[in-house]
């Protein structure tokens, strides 16, 4: 079924919001289904990455950051069918999936919790965990194309941990390299292996930025540094399948810019400003690509909305309407 599914993160029950997509990209509102944890109830959750589509979209997985777990549903034509909730650590708000493999980051204590994925729930893999850097502040988690590779942003020390992911799963000590720009926040793989990170230069106004990566020496290494887009608090950031564009949204100004990422993984800024939701507000931030890449789905947070756009020609972006009734604690977006 053709979706976009976000959570509530409210502290007393979080909720998975479900809503079916239409051929011409609008939405209707399905469903709200406990979760069977709790959100941390603050609004502006730190999360891209905190719902997640799953085992080739038959399940989807969320983050309870108030009860420190994380929820798996079975996905299919009808509801979202709650298969349990599963342990991970204080305050998990990120997750990464490559096949059967999902690793949590949890930010309470800055560490990672691996698991195995069955038609049953989720195993916890043993001697998985790993703890972060002093300070580290991560925003996110992320595992590449390959598999091979297991990347944390970490806003605190604008640095990037780059883990080497062995045939169990299991991760390698990190290696920690500096970020191209300060406060590195969400990011996403293209499928060459190429890694957009957003920087939202300490909330400087018209300071956003990204910057782009490939795989070097086992690690990863800059390509294009901090391009910027002149907007303000670019936080999260989604690449399509055929790795040719990144769409960016950008918190403080209601925007999504549109990079272009070149074959050698360099970017290019196409368009600071491809589609918006209210030009200068606040508040738009978590956003998806629909499993057929046509169209593009962002929470405005502040607003309680739900934003979709068409994706054309050379990544254009033209609006297919606005959704209402979600809470101003809404956080994390997936599209199948």
């Amino acid at each position: 079924m053709a979706a976009v599914y976000a959570q509530t993160n409210e502290a007393h029950a979080n909720r998975l919001l479900a809503f079916g997509r239409r051929d011409d990209g609008t939405l209707d509102s399905l469903v709200a289904v406990e979760t069977g944890g709790r959100g941390d109830g603050v609004p502006h959750l730190t999360s891209q990455g905190s719902v997640v589509l799953a085992g080739g979209g038959r399940h989807l997985l969320v983050t309870n950051s108030g009860s420190d777990d994380v929820s798996l549903f079975s996905l299919g034509e009808g509801r979202p069918d709650l298969l349990g909730t599963f342990r991970s650590g204080p305050a998990p708000k990120s997750i990464a999936v490559h096949g059967d493999l999902v690793y949590v980051l949890n930010t309470g204590d800055a560490s990672l919790t691996g698991f195995r994925l069955g038609n049953g729930g989720l195993d916890e893999l043993p001697g998985s965990r790993r703890e972060l850097g002093p300070g580290a502040d991560p925003a996110q988690v992320g595992l590449s194309p390959d598999g091979s590779k297991l990347v944390v942003t970490e806003r605190g020390t604008d640095q990037l941990a780059v883990f080497a992911v062995d045939a169990d799963g299991r991760l390698s000590a990190p290696h920690v390299l500096p970020s191209s720009g300060p406060t590195p926040y969400g990011f996403a793989f293209a499928p060459n292996g190429a890694l957009v990170v957003t920087e939202a230069f300490g909330a400087q106004k018209g300071k956003a930025a990204a910057s782009s990566y490939k795989s070097a020496n086992g690690s990863l290494a800059p390509v294009s540094r901090s391009v910027g887009n002149g907007r303000s608090e670019i936080c999260w950031a989604v690449v399509t399948k055929d790795g040719r564009y990144a769409f960016t949204t950008n918190f403080a100004d209601g925007a999504v810019s549109r990079y272009a990422i070149r074959t050698d993984g360099s970017l290019v800024l196409d368009d600071a400003a491809a589609g918006t939701a209210v030009e200068g507000a606040t508040g738009l931030r978590d956003e998806g690509v629909s499993g057929d890449e046509r169209f593009l789905y962002a929470i405005d947070a502040d607003g309680q909305h739900i934003y979709g756009w068409a994706i054309g020609g050379e990544g254009s972006l033209s609006s297919v309407g606005r959704w209402d009734g979600v809470p101003a604690t809404v956080a994390g977006l997936a599209a199948s």
